[in-house]
């Protein structure tokens, strides 16, 4: 490629850092789709003849066919990146012909372009995962609509909720994780090919036509900052990162929830592991895994940031290690993604033991704060009244609700049978009921929207 300035070969140590042909290789389509419409716009520019044209575009696809036969990169080809080896097989074709191909592109602009087409592929790909993400956990809403769950913070129990509400929270997170590698995907709509290695091209390239030809809404307006921009896989890490984060977090509720000392639910089997010692163990493996995905894959971006930083205009070779973080944090986020929709089937919810722990913890005690406020009391002093309450509770070891009236009543004269008796599950996840609360009509309302989003393939209002 770049041997006439030099008197000898590259040594093995700097092959063995430079070559990437390894990591590219998956840019093989991309190159060959980019290549083919490069030569069309060489034709355009009066580079090469219509027959020219013809010949290498045949050329390529007869490469095409044969990098899809091969069961990976080539591992005898003297070539250091994908685009040498498309280059080197277009000219064992078509001769000298061949080597017409790159008059007017740099490798600079020729990878810029490929792995844009690549990344919007693949943000396409990860858009459907989520889409069968949130199938999957809706669909396991509606199968355990009747389910009552406790609501946590500080990892106590704070309030009931129905555990169709606990899956509509992580479909609204997978919503806008969608939606930031839409953003990110808009933003990576306009085409490098065509800017060289950094100036331009000398040739009348129709950049416009090009651009159109490969997908792109426009070509980039300026040429330095094309080659060296990596914004828009930077931006697609962050959205990725921030998906494996929500991801994690689903992970670590269902490992706790699986828990001996929880027992709400129990995973299927086929995403569960034993101890090679002790024959009684279900491990929740598959979601501990989710959740450590979340280091692998914020670990990618902050490698790119840190590669990108402080680099000068145009391109630089450190810029070669783009690749490496964003396929393997996408194959990653491919996988939980997958991982989740597969495991959301396969979840057992302990009714009785969900509705259990739901009612537990004296989760009603605002409830009856509230019914206090109703009756003219103030809301601190509300607040003061059921939690002494709640301590006498505590201390007899019963319910909120099944403390004696005389006790109730010595709180506060106001607390009556028709008061305690609204401290139901049933009533406290009533009442519920202003928009994105958990009631269960809300619920059921909101899980409807969502079929209908999710079989329209639109985005919800």
């Amino acid at each position: 490629m770049w041997g006439g300035r030099f008197g000898q070969g590259p040594d093995a140590l700097f092959r063995a850092i430079n070559d990437s042909i390894g990591v590219d290789w998956r840019l093989i389509e991309q190159d060959l789709d980019a290549s083919i419409a490069w030569a069309e716009a060489l034709e355009h520019a009066g580079v090469l003849s219509g027959q020219e044209r013809e010949a290498i575009g045949a050329a390529l696809e007869e490469i095409r066919a044969q990098a899809r036969a091969m069961e990976g990169p080539p591992t005898d080809a003297d070539a250091e990146d994908v685009h040498t080896w498309v280059e080197q097989r277009l000219i064992e074709r078509v001769g000298t012909l061949g080597k017409k191909l790159h008059t007017g592109r740099s490798r600079n602009d020729q990878v810029a372009t490929d792995l844009r087409l690549w990344t919007r592929g693949a943000i396409d790909a990860r858009v459907g995962e989520i889409r069968e993400a949130q199938r999957a956990l809706v669909a396991l809403g509606e199968r355990e609509f009747e389910t009552v769950m406790p609501g946590y913070t500080h990892l106590q129990r704070a309030q009931p909720v129905l555990v169709a509400h606990w899956c509509l929270a992580y479909v609204q997170m997978l919503e806008r994780d969608r939606t930031r590698l839409g953003d990110a995907r808009q933003r990576m709509g306009e085409c490098p090919l065509g800017c060289g290695a950094l100036a331009g091209t000398a040739y009348p390239i129709d950049r416009e036509a090009l651009a159109s030809r490969l997908g792109f809404e426009a070509p980039c307006a300026n040429s330095l900052d094309a080659v060296a921009d990596r914004d828009f896989a930077l931006e697609t890490l962050d959205a990725l990162t921030l998906l494996a984060l929500h991801m994690s977090r689903l992970g670590e509720e269902l490992v706790f929830f699986c828990s001996g000392e929880v027992g709400l639910v129990e995973m299927g089997d086929a995403f569960s592991s034993g101890s090679s010692l002790m024959p009684q163990k279900k491990n929740p493996d598959a979601m501990e895994l989710v959740r450590a995905k979340a280091g692998v894959i914020a670990g990618q971006r902050q490698t790119l940031a840190m590669v990108l930083k402080s680099l000068p205009l145009a391109y630089n070779k450190d810029m070669q290690e783009d690749k490496a973080a964003l396929f393997r944090a996408m194959d990653e986020a491919s996988l939980v993604l997958r991982l989740v929709a597969g495991c959301a089937g396969t979840l057992e919810f302990d009714r009785s033991a969900c509705r259990s722990a739901a009612g537990g913890g004296h989760a009603n005690a605002t409830d009856l704060a509230d019914a206090l406020v109703a009756r003219g009391v103030a809301f601190r002093d509300a607040h003061e009244i059921v939690g002494r309450l709640v301590r006498e509770a505590l201390t007899r070891g019963v319910a909120l609700q099944d403390l004696d009236m005389q006790t109730l009543r010595g709180a506060c004269e106001l607390i009556d049978a028709e008061m305690v008796a609204s401290l139901s599950l049933g009533d406290v996840l009533a009442r519920r009921n202003t928009f994105g609360g958990t009631a269960p009509r809300l619920v059921r309302e909101a899980l409807l929207r969502w079929v209908e989003v999710l079989d329209a393939r639109s985005t919800p209002t």
